[in-house]
């Protein structure tokens, strides 16, 4: 594959700079929300109903504050908030 050639102005230089450094933010915020996410889960599926609640919320929290900047749009946000909800529910529903 074929090298991209670098900028050489001074204010491509700078964007490429922020984008790296929102690129960083952005991966950041994401492998969070699927680690609480999936935590969530796990407590969900070994029927920890209250600590699965709780980290349910705080993932809800994490996605809407991803949603509210740039890092995830909003509709797919609220897919993944209702999706996960939708999963622990069910996972809490069968152990009861």
């Amino acid at each position: 594959m074929a090298q991209k050639k670098t900028a050489r102005n001074p204010s491509a230089l700078k964007r490429h700079r922020q984008s790296l450094k929102r690129r960083a933010r952005n991966k950041a915020k994401m492998s969070t929300i699927k680690t609480v996410s999936k935590k969530a889960a796990l407590l969900a599926q070994q029927g920890n109903a209250e600590e699965a609640t709780r980290t349910l919320r705080y993932a809800e929290s994490l996605i809407d504050k991803a949603a509210k900047g740039s890092t995830l749009h909003k509709n797919a946000a609220a897919r993944r908030k209702s999706r996960l909800m939708s999963r622990v529910h069910s996972l809490l529903s069968n152990k009861a």
